[in-house]
């Protein structure tokens, strides 16, 4: 549903909102997202068909992330991410608890312990009859 530039919007549908926001690379995985209960919309799950308002709030995640955001402006175009950024507006609770996150895994090495020293010859053995067990 295509609308005139100057046309000013009072709903756009949900899956196209999030792929305008660039929260989602193409509609298709913002409908996927949506589909497997990644996005709620105003504290309830959301369907892709689902028409967002100015004010609404969505608490989405993608992958480790979780965003909490606030819909300031509605979009049916996807645009520069200059532009993105204006349609919405994440909550500060969400940014701290992102950073944190963030943080915590820099910390920990994101799960990888690396050893002290390479591997011997004997060593460098058992790993290769390791990787080659069927």
């Amino acid at each position: 549903m295509k609308h005139a530039p100057d046309e000013i919007l009072s709903e756009v549908r949900a899956d196209v909102w999030l792929w305008a926001a660039r929260m989602y690379k193409t509609r298709s995985l913002a409908k996927q997202a949506m589909e497997g209960g990644k996005v709620d919309v105003n504290g309830a799950g959301c369907k892709p068909s689902k028409a967002l308002h100015v004010g609404d709030r969505l608490r989405l995640t993608r992958g480790e992330e979780r965003l909490e955001l606030e819909i300031l402006a509605l979009g049916e175009q996807r645009g520069p991410a200059s532009v993105a950024q204006t349609l919405y507006r994440e909550t500060e609770a969400s940014r701290l608890a992102r950073e944190q996150a963030r943080e915590s895994r820099r910390l920990s090495g994101a799960g990888l312990s690396r050893p002290a020293t390479r591997p011997n010859k004997q060593q460098r053995r058992e790993l290769r009859r390791l990787k080659d067990f069927p």
